[in-house]
């Protein structure tokens, strides 16, 4: 683990937030299999990182119950999932972007990865390292020059940032778009000792 993982980790602790460094996927997804109880419920945000780590088929095939919404064939379907999950035992998701200092970025649409990670049970966060950026300032520039951009490509949404990848959330409304950053997360610390978890992985997981 290099120093830059080990102080990250270390103000983590300091903010109730407990953090694990994997040096691979495979590790990564064993470790969540420890953390997460067999019998828990799981929501689950929409995540590369997760599709990545094959986290969600690994829960699943031991017995988990895993709230997807990715599997929902209609809206109202998807909607209620994502209602369920925000409510689960566990909520996994990925930061769209995280700071060295120790905060976590999250965007989310619909609101249900806002309300997984701030109010389920319990909640697991996992990151590749390409993921990390030295300052708050330059974690939100992340999340909103970098990884929205991929995501509204990867699900083909109508954005500006869509079309060649510039942020103007100024103009990015309805009805002219399908907006993606429409409410924004930032995770300073926890209330809840033992609620949340990091997991870093030292490999390019997800945008």
């Amino acid at each position: 683990m290099d120093n830059r993982l080990r102080q990250l980790i270390s103000r983590w602790q300091k903010r109730n937030i407990s953090g694990f460094v994997c040096p691979d996927k495979k590790s990564a997804r064993e470790l969540l299999l420890e953390l997460i109880p067999q019998s828990a419920s799981i929501g689950v945000s929409g995540s590369q990182t997760l599709q990545q780590l094959e986290a969600i088929e690994a829960l699943q095939s031991r017995g988990n119950r895993v709230f997807d919404q990715a599997r929902a064939k209609y809206k109202e379907e998807s909607l209620r999932i994502r209602r369920q999950g925000a409510q689960a035992d566990y909520y996994l998701a990925s930061p769209n972007a995280i700071a060295e200092t120790g905060e976590l970025i999250f965007f989310s649409a619909y609101g249900n990865r806002i309300a997984g990670v701030t109010y389920a049970d319990k909640a697991v966060v996992i990151a590749g390292v390409n993921k990390l950026v030295p300052t708050l300032t330059e974690a939100l520039k992340r999340a909103r020059e970098l990884a929205t951009p991929l995501n509204c490509k990867r699900l083909q949404w109508n954005t500006p940032c869509f079309a060649d990848g510039k942020c103007r959330q100024e103009v990015c409304l309805y009805p002219d778009y399908k907006r993606m950053c429409c409410q924004l997360l930032i995770v300073e610390a926890e209330a809840l000792e033992s609620r949340m978890s990091v997991i870093l992985v030292e490999e390019e997981l997800g945008f």
